[in-house]
């Protein structure tokens, strides 16, 4: 046997190791996952002038994500992609909307009632209120991708569901940090809002539910109540809405994600889907 053959016997199983790694794994997952995102963008702005880039480069970019998502899945863990199966997938995904308009819902009934939520009118509806929607698909499913498919997912193989609740939580509440008006109640309803997902997916062992939660909250926070969304905004929504009053109430700049009224909802059903959550053997 040459040098050269058995440097590479010696290489060969070192490589597999180290590609094999779970730290790796997220790593290169995730650069791979969200990479397409910034790209597509970029491109769709150099190629096409602004008034005709409306709906389908955000789209675009989602299939892209997804097809990325899908072949480092394939090529690393050589299987089907079972997040993603077909069967039952709309029952979960509309039960996944009515969660996050439900959710939403009750944040904004509660501030209400403590008078820091007032709404002074209904807009006219419009097919503009949908052009949102485009852009929050990819939002929803590039982080879902990012934090519950590759973060927490192979995290979970490799210490448990515990501290892969806990690394996904707060990655998923750093990764909000360069938004606007960012406070420690909204690094806390960040963070319980990801075990909550995290705790879906244990549940449901798919990715379906996840995404139209994560859809239907950020539809309905920005699109319906007309508030900020993660320090984006805020949008003039189908309802003239505003928030006035102290911040840890209102969430300030960042909006209702940075109420403490948000830590404690999203805290109490992330507990309740916990409890029931458990992984298959």
């Amino acid at each position: 046997m040459s040098e050269a053959a058995a440097f590479s016997e010696v290489k060969s199983p070192l490589s597999a190791r180290i590609w094999t790694h779970p730290a790796v794994r997220i790593v290169a997952g995730s650069i791979l996952t969200i990479a397409p995102l910034p790209l597509t963008m970029i491109l769709a702005s150099k190629l096409v002038d602004k008034p005709y880039r409306v709906v389908w480069p955000q789209l675009l970019a989602a299939l892209i994500c997804f097809l990325v998502y899908r072949f480092f899945i394939r090529s690393t863990e050589k299987r089907e992609l079972t997040e993603f199966g077909t069967q039952g997938a709309g029952r979960e995904f509309a039960f996944g909307l009515l969660l996050g308009a439900t959710l939403v819902g009750s944040v904004f009934t509660l501030l209400g009632l403590l008078g820091v939520y007032h709404v002074d009118g209904v807009n006219a509806l419009s097919l503009a209120l949908l052009l949102p929607l485009a852009e929050l698909v990819l939002v929803g499913l590039s982080e879902e991708l990012l934090f519950r498919g590759i973060v927490f997912r192979i995290t979970e193989q490799s210490l448990g569901s515990g501290w892969a609740i806990v690394i996904s939580a707060i990655l998923f509440a750093l990764g909000h940090l360069p938004n606007a008006g960012v406070t420690v109640p909204a690094i806390a309803a960040l963070a319980a809002y990801s075990v909550m997902q995290a705790a879906i997916y244990m549940r449901t062992r798919r990715l379906w539910l996840c995404i139209a939660n994560h859809i239907a909250w950020n539809y309905c926070v920005g699109q319906v109540f007309s508030t900020a969304v993660s320090g984006h905004g805020p949008e003039a929504g189908v309802l003239r809405g505003q928030l006035s009053g102290s911040e840890l109430l209102t969430g300030g700049a960042f909006g209702v994600e940075g109420s403490v009224v948000t830590v404690v909802v999203i805290g109490m059903v992330a507990a309740g889907l916990l409890l029931g959550a458990r992984r298959p053997s």
